[in-house]
């Protein structure tokens, strides 16, 4: 029974940690612009499909994995350039329906390129499971674990001890006190779709050889890192973190012990439950206002 418990905690924590990223990715883009950003999960999608495709023609799977990461990035700089920019002084609203109408395009266009087919990625340190107290763990989630805990320590240390890390605190905080003293908010906007396409893809690649990927599995992850972004209260990166690990373990706790087909309606479940009774996030500071 325990080591049934132990199994479904492993399978939730990974999962989780690919969570976490897309929660980063949609709290960094929060923050700096109060854009929910739906084009997220398409960035997690290209960065499986492109590394699929790269190692497909010939190449080296770290030099695949490398260039992946690039072009995803570089896709996050053409999204808010041409779809994000343009409309800067719409309402917030309008402004994600165009992160949705990006979601499409991306999709549409990997769709036709790429093809309908599931590809998946070689595991990066072998496929024998490791077992543990009778669980078994797959070398690549302790991958996913271990990438997760290193980009988190590397965007602690990004926004603690760097200029840009530094401009980027303080567009979240205050955009117009940033502009004040002297920030481009314009081009922190632009780099943090950058740096939120990069995280999706960094997703996208750690999960590919535990769960494949494919044109269309944008939708859901997306989805997913958003409800674990909400769950952390799209604040800090601490809070995205717990957000997703917290979704990645409930999902697997609800497939496990009550049913594989509840596993899709728990982070809606979530969701409600947040904007209900705790609207901050769980992890959210509690505002009053005086009426």
């Amino acid at each position: 029974m325990f080591a049934q418990f132990l199994q479904f905690l492993f399978s939730g924590i990974t999962v989780g940690a690919a969570y976490a990223l897309a929660a980063l990715g949609f709290t960094i883009i929060y923050n700096t612009s109060s854009v929910i950003n739906f084009a997220q999960g398409e960035f997690i999608m290209l960065g499986g499909m492109l590394s699929a495709a790269l190692l497909a023609l010939g190449l080296p799977l770290p030099l695949a994995i490398a260039l992946a990461i690039l072009a995803t990035g570089i896709v996050g700089l053409i999204v808010e350039k041409l779809a994000i920019e343009p409309a800067r002084n719409a309402d917030v609203v309008t402004l994600i329906i165009i992160t949705i109408g990006a979601s499409l395009t991306l999709r549409g266009l990997v769709q036709v390129w790429l093809g309908k087919d599931n590809h998946a990625l070689p595991a990066f340190s072998g496929e024998a499971p490791i077992r543990i107290m009778g669980a078994s763990l797959l070398p690549q989630s302790l991958w996913v674990l271990g990438v997760a805990m290193v980009i988190v320590a590397i965007l602690g240390w990004f926004f603690g001890k760097t200029t840009m890390g530094k401009a980027m605190l303080a567009t979240s905080y205050n955009k117009l006190a940033a502009q004040l003293v002297g920030i481009n908010t314009r081009v922190i906007l632009l780099l943090s779709f950058g740096l939120s396409a990069i995280l999706g893809a960094v997703g996208g690649i750690i999960l590919a050889p535990i769960t494949y990927t494919s044109y269309d599995i944008g939708i859901m992850l997306g989805l997913k890192g958003f409800v674990a972004a909400v769950l952390g209260g799209l604040g800090g990166g601490l809070g995205a973190v717990a957000g997703g690990l917290i979704l990645g373990i409930a999902e697997s706790m609800a497939a496990g012990y009550i049913s594989s087909a509840y596993k899709d309606a728990v982070p809606f479940i979530l969701i409600l439950l947040i904007l209900f009774f705790r609207p901050g996030g769980l992890f959210g500071a509690k505002v009053a206002e005086r009426v």
